[in-house]
């Protein structure tokens, strides 16, 4: 079997590939990157890279030609015309390939009553795949903990985290855990291949007095919940980029549209996932 997974740098695509290579070998796998100059070390690792870009056609088709299975990490752009015009176009590719197999990554915000501004893709490339023609599998994501992890001196200072979501509980995925059970899923024929559904997350979802008692207890420092305004919230986080975006999905999270836990996760991969408190108390470093 060969496999191909694209956004193989990134945060997530990294950690799928490194699981990949222990699961089905170096000599299975193909990254399909924008820039290849920045995957030598995946070279190294016996790893095929070829070039592709998600604008282009021509470059996916070459990259998807031969592969049995093809990961779809999607690009990280806020724009939902550039991310559907992507899709369009991948879609377009992995026929014209004629891949067998897709792995479609996606996230749990495809609710058609969810506010957050990438939602419209979230719903839509799954029902793009049911009528592709394509066997497929679609694995959702949860909120990610790992940005948590940096955000802890800031809710330190703080004294209590601002997430404007009410007596609402969201549910979190670790990076590492995502990646195994995407890595997993590509391996497990069983599970793929027939337009399955598949959503990841920890075994509990969290209130967020719940979270920051979690985070007290890790971080030795008191750490509660006063939410600010969507607003607020909003103009908060305005300097970083994406203030209007994460207020536009912690609106979401109000509605109570991130709260649902599965058991997916130990379905894909036979044990249970990293819970939260082990998971702060193994990534943070008190400085």
């Amino acid at each position: 079997m060969k496999y191909l997974l694209t956004g193989a740098t990134g945060n997530l695509g990294s950690r799928v590939m490194q699981d990949l290579i222990k699961m089905v070998g170096a000599e299975s796998l193909t990254a399909a990157v924008h820039t290849p100059a920045k995957a030598t070390d995946l070279k190294t690792q016996g790893v095929n890279v070829v070039a592709s870009d998600y604008l282009s056609v021509d470059t996916m088709t070459k990259a998807f030609t031969g592969q049995d299975v093809v990961i779809y990490i999607p690009s990280r752009t806020y724009s939902v015309l550039q991310r559907i015009t992507e899709f369009e176009n991948s879609i377009e590719a992995l026929k014209a390939a004629k891949v067998e197999n897709v792995i479609f990554v996606s996230f749990f915000a495809d609710q058609e009553n969810n506010p957050f501004q990438m939602s419209p893709y979230y719903g839509y490339a799954p029902r793009k795949l049911a009528g592709s023609g394509l066997h497929y599998a679609v694995i959702k994501n949860s909120l990610y903990a790992d940005p948590l992890v940096p955000y802890l001196p800031e809710l330190i200072e703080r004294k209590h985290l601002i997430y404007p979501v009410g007596k609402q509980a969201m549910s979190f995925i670790s990076y590492d855990d995502s990646a195994e059970a995407i890595a997993s899923l590509a391996a497990r024929a069983d599970l793929r291949g027939a337009g399955q559904t598949y959503t990841v997350t920890q075994e509990k979802s969290l209130t967020m007095p719940e979270l920051g008692k979690i985070m007290t207890a890790v971080t030795g420092h008191e750490i509660g919940y006063e939410p600010v305004t969507l607003k607020e919230f909003g103009r908060i986080y305005a300097p970083e980029g994406d203030g209007e975006e994460l207020a536009s999905m912690y609106a979401a999270g109000a509605m109570g549209l991130f709260s649902h836990a599965t058991t997916d996760f130990e379905t894909i991969t036979g044990h249970m996932p990293e819970d939260m408190t082990s998971f702060l108390k193994r990534n943070y470093i008190e400085k």
